[in-house]
């Protein structure tokens, strides 16, 4: 068995589209960022990653690249399935805490569970998700952002 964390954070920005866990959230801000700014996809991929042994997400796909611009987050954590399936590795779990003062992110729980679960092709029941804030504390609590934090566990093809 094989352990990955991942953690990624992005500061909100005037208008634009909020995502996270692959779901558009209503929101007057969106993240500012190269790609669509989810930062509970990117902390899984990274999570992903280092727990297959492969780096980082800006190793695989750099801010600097114009082919990731406003990229759907989506389909980089597809990308990355597909590189740990070829090391011989599936994913066992994978745990998700999103840090956001706003928006109340309760309603999305759900949907975000389910487009996780379908892009690591794993169970719903292998994918949990959960949302808290920092009670008004440091830039989450301000508002000036979101973050996440991702744990996974792989395990050998059998």
């Amino acid at each position: 068995m094989r352990i990955g964390h991942g953690f990624d954070v992005h500061a909100f920005q005037e208008g634009g589209t909020l995502v996270l866990g692959g779901v558009t959230i209503p929101h007057a801000h969106s993240l500012a960022a190269h790609s669509d700014g989810d930062v509970a996809l990117h902390a899984l991929i990274d999570a992903l990653l280092g727990a297959a042994s492969l780096g980082d997400i800006g190793r695989h796909f750099p801010d600097t690249d114009p082919a990731f611009e406003g990229i759907d987050s989506r389909y980089l954590l597809r990308e990355v399935v597909a590189k740990v399936h070829s090391q011989g590795l599936r994913v066992g779990n994978a745990d998700l805490t999103i840090v956001a003062q706003s928006p109340k992110l309760a309603p999305y729980i759900g949907v975000m569970q389910k487009n996780i679960a379908h892009d690591l092709q794993v169970g719903e029941d292998r994918v949990n998700v959960k949302a808290t804030t920092t009670e008004h504390l440091g830039f989450a609590g301000r508002k000036e952002g979101v973050a996440a934090f991702a744990v996974v566990l792989l395990d050998e093809h059998e």
